[in-house]
């Protein structure tokens, strides 16, 4: 039979390695409910550019409608895409750590290219130049 402190120290790592998993699990979900709520926003913002109305447009702002115009309507849209793109990536840049550390926690290899980062546009422009 086992030493008890030794099976309070398995008991304690496992559940350490479950509440790592668990916000894993719970970031995961808020990236995808951001995206869902971003690409609805994306939907909107098209629905109205392609309306070309110069009039007023019906916009739900929590629990109210406004009627506001077209334009405004589209700036409001844009401005709340850009704010839930900052969520979206503020979210993943969370996920790293956490997938990093229940990596560790489970003695395994870190994820290669895991961390890598996308070019900015400048960069981008600068690799490009050189092709």
């Amino acid at each position: 039979m086992k030493d008890p402190v030794e099976a309070g120290k398995v008991l304690s790592h496992l559940a350490e390695i479950e509440v790592v998993a668990e916000e894993i699990l719970s970031s995961r979900r808020e990236i995808i409910d951001l995206d869902k709520q971003r690409n609805k926003t994306r939907e909107a913002i098209r629905a109205l550019q392609k309306e070309k109305k110069d009039g007023k447009m019906w916009l739900c702002a929590g629990n109210m409608f406004l009627k506001v115009e077209n334009a405004k309507a589209v700036k409001i849209l844009s401005k709340d895409f850009e704010i839930l793109d900052e969520e979206v990536s503020s979210a993943r840049a969370r996920l790293k750590p956490k997938v990093t550390k229940l990596r560790d926690l489970e003695k395994k290899d870190d994820l290669k290219g895991f961390g890598l980062v996308a070019l900015t546009s400048e960069e981008r422009k600068s690799v490009e130049s050189l092709l």
